[in-house]
């Protein structure tokens, strides 16, 4: 991107050294806080109303913009100003960045593209060269949900684990920082946040045996500074010298067995917050490995710091609080999900409140000094526990929804009653607004686990015999009760303040714009509501469902919204799994503004695909080959081979001529399929494909899946 160079009007001649060594320095001032993405401690904690220089607008995360141009009156005016084509058909989550003048967004694989805000022109795009590979890795696609911002560079964190500092004005790299070990199933898909000159970032990788851990690196080199594990570690390699230690023998005390042997889990994969005035970071942790509680601690525990809502000190990463709000977690409960800061005014004195709604379907209003538990109530429908304990602060817990062998239906599932779209919150309304889901899903054990790294270590079973027959029965039930809304919720009086209720599963995080609330919907559409009471003002066809978190900015005395609409990711995978998937286009970066006329291109037909080939297996074939699944392929490709990133009922001719040189060959590793040689024989294989025919002849005409296909 090239720049202008400032002028400065001449100085006469006085003839005084003084004054002229005051020009230079002036000029050198001039020159420096005119540079793109000037962004420090001091704009960070006040940032300006017209830009969006962090991934939640404000420290306090309450993506709340004060701008108002659009508004209740205007906004029938409001129309598509530009957009971007981002070339993938995969999820994109990224919370874009505005600032003086640029908008920066990532896409799929983490590209980086940097872009003119009023026209949408390029200025320059950066691509990681993310191994295609480490997709495998990745629990819900190759997505990223954001960047940070730090003096004149914009921060990237890959899935492969390199925080990288480009240049703003230029994209190209300044420094780069290995996060994680690479030996290990590590992913990153979180946005990273930049703290006082320190970028933070977590990492995922539970679910395939991974230990969690969040770090600090310096913003300016990359250095790091310190490091919180999640989970204990080995006891006979002694500490990890890191800034969790001083807590690790407190928290070892709540597992059970050789925990460790499959590392624990916990990974804090996006939430993570700062408060500046009480140097606290908080971060959001993650489920368990194996997810089965008794697999993971025979004999019980609590497992710290699994499913919790962790503080430590923003310089040393030193302990600071804990409150887990799911102990011994056996249902894909992360608690990952984003934490907003507010000042709220509860039993009679104003509270310094941590606001969080997870998956397991309470809202969770903490002191987040100290991490009392202020209140908690459910927001969606819950079977898993009865209410939380208001005195201790533990839920207390539905004994039936404790599965063993014999199948069981709870909710919510493990796609949550809130997952990681962001939530919003106004301090005009004292509402905040979040995308919720009622999902019921059956859980059982596996009796054969052994847990494996590198693969899915559930420990869900059921997918045989019996046991699937009542699966499939008491899935078919769960699945009529399903809803989904943009819920709005009072936080002081813990109750539903309104509800507009949505088709389905993967409506988007949250903008609020003065009285405004912004959301993308699985109508494939970018839709806005009146705060106070969710009356539908407004609505664009996106011809993608908008997953993403909305932003807001001025420029030239003009407001736009922004929004990335690509819909794929941890939704996606559960809506195609209900065979419920939508046509849609690439994935676009969308910009409104008011009286703009710019339109999409008209969407392309599907092709329909041939009928599957014959099957020709065993039954003990198809059985194994089902067992294989479930514990190596469901992860990525939805469970009983519905949907998932790709659905594998749906393969072409040429794919299952091709099925084993991709499963074990590599042959499409640079769509994200990785070779699975090293935990599958070509025996292994043929079994998956077995069972893959089967399912497809099952559900053959039936659009590629439907309710009945559980």
């Amino acid at each position: 991107m090239k720049r202008r160079r400032p002028s400065f009007p001449l100085i006469p001649a006085l003839g005084l050294i003084t004054c002229a060594l005051l020009a230079v320095a002036g000029a050198a001032l001039a020159q420096k806080d005119s540079r793109p993405a000037a962004v420090d401690s001091a704009r960070l904690r006040a940032p300006p109303a017209g830009q969006w220089l962090s991934d939640g607008r404000t420290y306090d995360a309450q993506r709340f913009s004060p701008l108002d141009q659009i508004n209740e009156t205007t906004v029938g005016r409001l129309g598509l100003a530009w957009y971007a084509d981002l070339d993938t058909y995969r999820g994109v989550e990224g919370t874009p960045l505005f600032i003086d003048g640029v908008l920066y967004n990532v896409s799929a694989w983490d590209v980086v593209t940097a872009y003119d805000a009023r026209n949408g022109k390029a200025l320059w795009t950066y691509d990681p060269q993310a191994p295609r590979e480490w997709g495998r890795y990745a629990c819900c696609e190759p997505v990223s949900r954001g960047l940070a911002a730090w003096k004149g560079h914009i921060i990237l964190a890959t899935l492969d684990g390199r925080l990288i500092s480009l240049d703003a004005a230029t994209g190209k790299p300044a420094w780069t920082t290995q996060t994680f070990d690479k030996s290990q199933p590590y992913s990153i898909t979180g946005a990273p946040r930049v703290f006082d000159g320190k970028v933070v970032i977590g990492n995922g990788g539970a679910d395939l045996g991974a230990r969690g851990f969040v770090g600090a690196y310096d913003a300016d080199t990359g250095k790091p500074l310190w490091r919180f594990y999640v989970t204990p570690g080995d006891p006979s390699k002694g500490p990890d010298h890191a800034a969790s230690d001083s807590v690790m023998a407190m928290a070892a005390k709540t597992w059970k067995g050789d925990w460790w042997a499959v590392n624990g889990g916990g990974a804090p994969w996006d939430s993570i917050a700062y408060d500046p005035k009480l140097k606290l970071v908080y971060f959001g942790t993650g489920n368990g490995t194996p997810l089965v509680a008794a697999y993971r601690s025979p004999g019980g525990g609590d497992n710290l710091f699994l499913c919790s809502v962790v503080a430590v000190n923003a310089e040393t990463g030193r302990y600071v609080w804990h409150y887990q709000e799911v102990p011994s977690e056996e249902w894909d409960y992360d608690c990952n999900q984003t934490l907003v800061q507010a000042d709220l005014k509860i039993g009679g004195r104003v509270r310094q409140v941590l606001m969080h709604a997870p998956k397991d379907g309470f809202f969770y209003v903490l002191d987040r000094k100290t991490g009392q538990l202020i209140s908690a109530n459910n927001y969606v429908p819950v079977t898993w526990a009865k209410g939380i304990d208001p005195k201790t602060g533990r839920p207390i817990f539905n004994p039936a929804a404790r599965y063993d062998l014999d199948p069981v239906l709870v909710t919510p599932g493990p796609g949550g009653g809130h997952n990681w779209f962001p939530m919003a919150f106004s301090p005009r309304t004292r509402l905040a607004y979040f995308p919720s889901y009622e999902q019921w899903v059956v859980y059982a054990r596996d009796p054969d686990f052994k847990p494996q790294p590198f693969r899915s270590n559930s420990g869900w079973g059921g997918y045989t015999g019996e046991a699937l027959k009542k699966r499939i029965a008491l899935q078919k039930e769960g699945d009529k009760k399903e809803k989904a809304w943009l819920t709005a919720w009072d936080p002081v009086a813990q109750k539903l303040a309104w509800q507009v209720r949505l088709p389905r599963h993967g409506n988007g995080g949250v903008l609020v714009s003065g009285d405004l609330v912004v959301e993308g919907t699985t109508r494939q559409t970018l839709a806005i509501f009146r705060a106070s009471d969710g009356k539908p003002l407004w609505e664009f066809p996106t011809q993608s469902a908008p997953v993403a978190g909305p932003i807001t900015y001025l420029l030239d005395g003009v407001q736009y919204i922004a929004v990335n609409a690509g819909w794929g990711g941890g939704a996606a995978q559960i809506e195609r799994s209900a065979g419920k998937e939508l046509p849609r286009a690439p994935a676009r970066l969308l910009v409104f503004r008011l009286d703009a006329k710019a339109t999409l291109p008209a969407l392309k037909p599907e092709e329909e695909l041939p009928e599957p080939p014959p099957l020709r297996a065993s039954e003990a074939q198809v059985q194994k080959g089902a067992v294989l699944y479930a514990r190596t392929c469901a992860l990525c490709h939805g469970q009983q081979a519905v949907g998932g990133v790709k659905d594998l009922r749906r393969m072409t001719r040429q794919t299952h001529a091709q099925f084993k040189d991709i499963v074990l060959g590599g042959l499409r590793k640079d769509k994200g399929m990785a070779s699975f040689a090293d935990i599958l024989t070509a025996d292994d294989a043929d079994a998956i494909h077995a069972y893959l025919i089967a399912r497809a002849n099952e559900d053959w005409g039936k659009g590629g899946g439907d309710d009945d296909s559980h």
